[in-house]
């Protein structure tokens, strides 16, 4: 395993949409295994690969109940509604409310290529929300409701 960089805001790869992920081989383990050491390095609750530079639709998340690792993710539910500070491993020292579901089913696959489904709420929801949208080139600053506040 090994650190990746992050990449930060203004790197216009973070407005890009992420491809599908068709090859589950070895490339696609390392790439999973060194977005978790980043991310636990970091400190961060969830990375998506484009934010270590590859347009591939990877998240990993973390919210304290053990590393989730999603390939391909979709939202195929999503309830109620939470009003939350969030931050950005890409965009460090800000913070803003934003609004997300407070309930969120994601189906995706691992890292073999078999389907699964989570379910989250709270802290969870936000960050299947926040990481699926890095996959299609949105910051979480779009979505603030109180203006981007530097911590």
């Amino acid at each position: 395993m090994a650190l990746r960089n992050i990449v930060k805001v203004g790197d216009p790869i973070l407005n890009k949409k992420s491809r599908v992920v068709e090859k589950f081989d070895e490339k696609l383990a390392v790439l999973i295994d060194d977005m978790l050491e980043t991310l636990y390095k970091e400190n961060g609750v969830g990375l998506a690969a484009v934010q270590v530079g590859i347009l591939k639709r990877v998240v990993v998340i973390d919210v304290g109940e053990g590393p989730m690792e999603l390939v391909n993710p979709e939202i195929t539910l999503s309830e109620g509604e939470q009003k939350e500070q969030e931050g950005c491993l890409s965009l460090p020292g800000k913070w803003g409310t934003t609004v997300r579901p407070m309930k969120v089913q994601v189906k995706a696959q691992d890292r073999n290529g078999n389907w699964q489904v989570f379910t989250g709420d709270g802290l969870k929801a936000r960050a299947f929300c926040h990481e699926l949208d890095h996959l299609d080139g949105i910051l979480f600053t779009s979505r603030v409701i109180n203006g981007v506040v530097e911590g």
